[in-house]
């Protein structure tokens, strides 16, 4: 499943979901409207994990949760906890966070 989040509340989203995957963007950002695609495509592959999507600068406490230094950051967490992260634009980092997730 797919969510753009609408509130500063992704702790509750990690409480209510085992396995989670998270796309920081900015509405500024012309990578992370290049790569949303691409995570959205993964999303219905695994419906077994919430991917949502957050806007880093309207949301700290969310954006606070991983370590979000540039944009896009991918980040997984499984049962509220934090277990890969990576920045860039490229396939290979939405892969690389969202294997470490699905290894679990």
């Amino acid at each position: 499943m797919f969510v753009e989040a609408v509130a500063d509340d992704l702790n509750e989203q990690l409480v209510q979901n085992q396995k989670v995957m998270v796309q920081y963007g900015a509405t500024w950002c012309g990578n992370c409207k290049i790569t949303k695609p691409k995570f959205k495509r993964f999303s219905r592959e695994h419906e077994d994990i919430l991917f949502i999507y957050i806007d880093a600068e309207k949301f700290p406490n969310s954006r606070k949760m991983a370590n979000v230094n540039n944009l896009p950051t991918f980040a997984g967490f499984y049962d509220g906890k934090l277990v890969e992260e990576a920045q860039g634009n490229k396939i290979e980092t939405i892969e690389k966070v969202l294997n470490a997730l699905t290894s679990h």
